[in-house]
């Protein structure tokens, strides 16, 4: 009995102190990682964010919690990178370990993770590698690709040009051409405006997770391959999303904008027909003799800030950051609006000013702090086909056309309409007057 009772009085000593080790490790682990703010049961800071402008909600709290803060938003941690300095030092400084694709439960229902957006670890690598390596191949980056935009802009100022100079919501139009471009690099053609197999493909995006959830073929001989059916159909269509709906939106963006400021329009034009005149095609050797607008371009992007949020990261691994520890799998936020709206590095951000992308001389000044398409191994893929598009398409339709607006000027709204993960440009109409 007395044996047993030792025994008995031994066993729980050890279970107090497991209890107290654990909950002591506990304590200091969630020490070492970042602050925030106090947490509920189940729904943790849920009730503490505007899911309608979680931005808004990050802004806040950076003031109180500093650049590098934790949320929950409900059961799922996120750690936060508020700022220029904190995103570069995680995404450059320390870009293997931040390189995973964070889960959201939209962005999983949207994407599946099963292509270049969503996809981690060696499924990712090669897909990515995959995309590059193609899109160069169906030239990406080359005078083929510049070509195509040529044409499709050629397109798209005719059947503008077809409205007559009546208002309309133009919209439809830009998501069309710049949906073509994609089309043309996939499928080695562009397809008419009224195809109905376009216009289909054009409706079926918004569908695209029920047909693709359908998909269950693996590549035949190689039940390990990164590249199945499943996964080249996902990253297909990840393609055709960021691909057209990201560059769609700015131009919707830029043209709402530019009916704001005529006068800004007008340097524009003249900018123009002075380097390019009326004669020929827009390209993008024209770009360095004119600074203007690439400055207007650059400052549509950054003003209109269309992914404040950033794509969502994790990290890899248990990760060291700063005087941190985050956990593996933590959810994080590489927030751009900070970065594109920091005020130090363009003076009043929220006014639309393309000095901030020009010196005194009136040449064009880079920014560090430019990252409408993200950094580090995340960085969109699609950079370039997106800059080329952007330049080409809008100074295609301001050198055919002048852009009156249906209200004045002046009551025109360009803050844009803020949703969980993008900011969109409020509904317009515009006319088209032939110059």
């Amino acid at each position: 009995m007395e044996l047993l009772g030792t025994t008995t009085i031994l066993l729980l000593v050890c279970i107090s102190c497991l209890l107290l080790f654990t909950t002591w490790r506990s304590i200091l682990q969630k020490q070492k990682q970042p602050p925030g703010p106090i947490t509920l049961p189940i729904v943790g800071n849920i009730l503490q964010v505007n899911p309608r402008n979680m931005p808004e909600s990050f802004k806040e709290m950076s003031k109180k919690y500093g650049s590098v803060f934790t949320v929950k938003l409900g059961p799922q941690k996120a750690v936060v990178l508020y700022g220029y300095d904190v995103v570069k030092e995680a995404l450059i400084d320390q870009a293997d370990d931040f390189s995973g694709r964070g889960k959201l439960p939209l962005i999983e229902k949207l994407f599946q993770g099963s292509g270049i957006v969503t996809s981690n670890g060696e499924t990712w690598k090669q897909l990515r590698r995959f995309a590059i390596t193609t899109l160069r191949d169906f030239g990406m980056g080359k005078k083929g690709i510049e070509e195509r935009i040529q044409e499709e802009a050629h397109f798209l100022v005719e059947r503008i040009r077809n409205t007559n100079g009546q208002p309309f919501n133009p919209g439809s139009f830009l998501v069309h051409a710049v949906s073509n471009i994609i089309c043309s690099i996939i499928f080695g053609d562009r397809f008419d405006y009224e195809d109905k197999k376009f216009l289909t493909l054009i409706d079926l995006l918004e569908e695209n997770n029920r047909l693709q959830n359908s998909i269950q073929i693996q590549e035949k001989g190689n039940s390990h391959s990164h590249f199945t059916v499943e996964t080249l159909s996902r990253t297909t269509l990840d393609l055709f999303l960021a691909g057209t709906g990201t560059t769609s939106t700015t131009l919707r963006n830029g043209l709402l904008i530019l009916l704001k400021y005529p006068e800004i329009t007008e340097k524009v034009q003249k900018e123009i027909d002075c380097v390019i005149g009326r004669d020929r095609s827009p390209c993008m050797a024209d770009r360095s003799q004119m600074p203007y607008t690439d400055a207007v371009i650059h400052e549509i992007q950054r003003f209109i800030d269309f992914l404040p949020l950033n794509v969502p990261h994790a990290v890899l691994k248990d990760t060291k950051f700063r005087d941190y520890l985050i956990p593996k799998d933590t959810l994080i936020f590489p927030v751009l609006t900070p970065i594109l709206h920091d005020s130090k590095e363009f003076p009043n951000p929220e006014k639309f000013d393309p000095g901030h992308f020009l010196n005194a001389n009136g040449t064009f000044k880079r920014s560090d702090y430019f990252l409408p398409f993200s950094t580090g191994k995340r960085v969109c893929a699609g950079e370039g086909l997106a800059r080329m598009e952007l330049f080409i398409f809008i100074t295609s339709i301001l050198q055919n056309f002048s852009l009156k607006p249906v209200v004045d000027h002046k009551d025109i709204d360009i803050s844009p309409v803020v949703t969980t993960l993008a900011s969109l440009p409020r509904p317009y109409e515009v006319s088209f007057i032939p110059r």
